[in-house]
């Protein structure tokens, strides 16, 4: 192929500076950009290539991805289907997690990159999905291209982390003892109340509590126990006379909730939405029973750490977000102190230190 006069290329290539290094100048925006090189041949080896990525950008894309399939000969074919599915095969098969990462890629906003070469996308496609989803959209496709990135799929992120818009959840509250009690006088479906009313006394997700059964329940120290179906990690918590008495309302055998344990947690949800709609109650999920729980145990004085185990996280700042509605009232450091110190030492004119002692 006959090479362009050097008049016809989009960059000059010169020199510039005392020592010597070599530059190159966009002659359609003027501007100019250092090589960080004094090699000549290295130069013109840089020059060459950003000339002809100008003439033929998908030229200079068959040419780069030959080079990679060297090392990933699916490279090229990779899409973000692919991705997604690989992704999603990490997590234990039938776990809450790995259902929701096969639901995120189901996502209409998605859709159009799933057949998408993974090293064909542009940061327009992905402002594009982003426009047309929602917060989960935002989550989820970041967590795909970090994946992509850490298995060296891609040479670096499509979008930089700090161009990705901020998510932003819609705000979120405990459900209030009056508002429970509302929710629990309108269901007149026994299972499904005594469902509510263990949420409301244990905290838990619902997909935990739905899949309890009678071997969870230690009668003798009064103890809820299982595993969580998120983290699979041991949870045990005491109930009292209210929950007990829920309880005790339960099946002796098997599965406490027969049938709610067959139930999509999403199915759970929106029967539980159902309810509050028709109450009038506006805000909240099925998920804000874990918000009245946080908040009641920090104003009944629960130690953060055991409020931790109990809504199953490990990260403070997660349990604070949950607490954040609770208001602690903090006590009287005065009546702290007297009851601390019942006899002072006060100075007098008669003596420089008379013991005077002072009622709580």
């Amino acid at each position: 192929m006959k090479k362009k006069p050097a008049e016809n290329n989009r960059y000059r290539l010169f020199l510039k500076g005392a020592y010597g290094t070599y530059y190159l100048e966009d002659t359609v925006t003027h501007r100019q950009t250092s090589l960080k090189t004094t090699d000549k041949i290295e130069a013109t080896r840089l020059w060459q290539a950003k000339n002809e990525a100008a003439e033929s950008p998908d030229r200079s894309f068959r040419v780069g991805v030959a080079y990679l399939g060297a090392s990933d000969p699916d490279a090229e074919k990779r899409t973000w289907a692919i991705v997604i599915g690989t992704y999603a095969a990490t997590h234990p098969e039938g776990s809450s997690t790995r259902i929701r990462i096969e639901r995120a890629g189901k996502d209409k906003a998605i859709t159009p990159l799933l057949k998408l070469p993974l090293l064909r996308t542009r940061a327009e496609d992905i402002f594009n999905a982003l426009n047309h989803g929602a917060v989960s959209t935002n989550t989820y496709l970041r967590r795909f291209q970090n994946f992509a990135v850490d298995c060296g799929w891609l040479p670096k992120p499509i979008l930089p982390k700090k161009r990705w818009p901020m998510v932003r959840h819609k705000p979120k509250r405990a459900i209030s003892a009056e508002e429970h009690t509302r929710i629990l006088g309108r269901e007149l479906n026994p299972e499904r109340r005594a469902f509510y009313a263990l949420c409301w006394h244990t905290g838990g997700s619902s997909s935990d509590v739905a899949g309890l059964t009678t071997e969870d329940i230690d009668w003798t120290n009064r103890l809820i126990t299982y595993s969580r179906k998120k983290t699979k990690q041991n949870s045990g918590i005491r109930f009292g006379p209210e929950c007990e008495s829920v309880l005790r309302t339960l099946p002796t055998n098997g599965a406490l909730f027969p049938n709610l344990a067959k139930v999509r947690a999403s199915d759970r949800a929106t029967e539980f939405r159902q309810r509050c709609d028709g109450l009038g109650i506006k805000g909240v999920t099925i998920h804000c029973y874990r918000y009245s729980w946080a908040e009641r145990a920090k104003l009944s004085g629960v130690p953060e750490r055991l409020a931790q185990a109990a809504l199953g996280h490990s990260s403070k700042a997660v349990h604070r977000a949950y607490a954040k509605g609770a208001l602690l009232e903090i006590p009287c450091l005065e009546d702290l102190d007297r009851q601390r110190m019942p006899t002072r030492i006060l100075p007098t004119e008669e003596n420089d230190f008379e013991s005077t002692t002072l009622s709580a």
